[in-house]
């Protein structure tokens, strides 16, 4: 096969280099054709932006919490929801007690192989909380047709700060109806024993 049958490269007959020499050229004699304030001049403004000098951002908790949108959104439902509950405790919903005379009442009922056992405890919240006899009555939820059983009971409250009272109910109900009766006034309790 001859040169000329050979096949040739497209840039074969052109010489890409300066001379034979190796030398490294001289920085004078290059020619760059980049320009980066010609470049950035005719980016788009994001890619400008990206290259001025930014401040460092001071610290900040809030900013980030509402930065955008779905964030913002987020932080005040949390917010609302926060504001909700104190709410709510302030007024009274979340508290087991009840107030009777001056007294603070915690009711708990616990189930204990078959039997419904109530604890009833008493804080004095000062020193002209109620102190004497304290009626309860019991009784169970039942249907309309069967017979309601009650259960009487009767503690005395002292001029203790804390004192805590247990008893049996010889019944046992999905619910309990409580009902705590000084000479004064009437509380009505709904039980649910766990």
């Amino acid at each position: 096969m001859t040169d000329e049958e050979r096949p040739h490269r497209p840039n074969e007959k052109y010489k890409l280099s300066k001379g034979d020499s190796l030398a490294d050229p001289k920085e004078e004699e290059l020619v760059f054709y980049y320009n980066r304030e010609h470049r950035l001049a005719k980016a788009p403004q994001s890619v400008r932006d990206l290259y001025t000098a930014q401040k460092k951002p001071r610290f900040n908790l809030l900013k980030p919490l509402v930065a955008d949108k779905p964030r913002a959104i987020l932080f005040f439902t949390i917010l609302i929801i926060c504001i909700f509950i104190v709410v709510l405790s302030i007024l009274g919903y979340f508290d087991s007690s009840y107030t009777l005379e001056g007294n603070k009442i915690e009711v708990s009922e616990t189930v204990y192989d078959g039997t419904t056992i109530v604890d009833l405890s008493k804080k004095a919240k000062d020193n002209e909380a109620y102190s004497g006899a304290v009626d309860i009555v019991v009784s169970g939820a039942v249907q309309p047709d069967e017979e309601t059983p009650l259960f009487y009971h009767r503690v005395f409250f002292t001029l203790t700060p804390e004192e805590e009272y247990r008893f049996v109910v010889p019944f046992t109900s999905s619910e309990l109806l409580m009902l705590v009766q000084t000479e004064k006034s009437v509380l009505k309790i709904k039980l649910k024993p766990k």
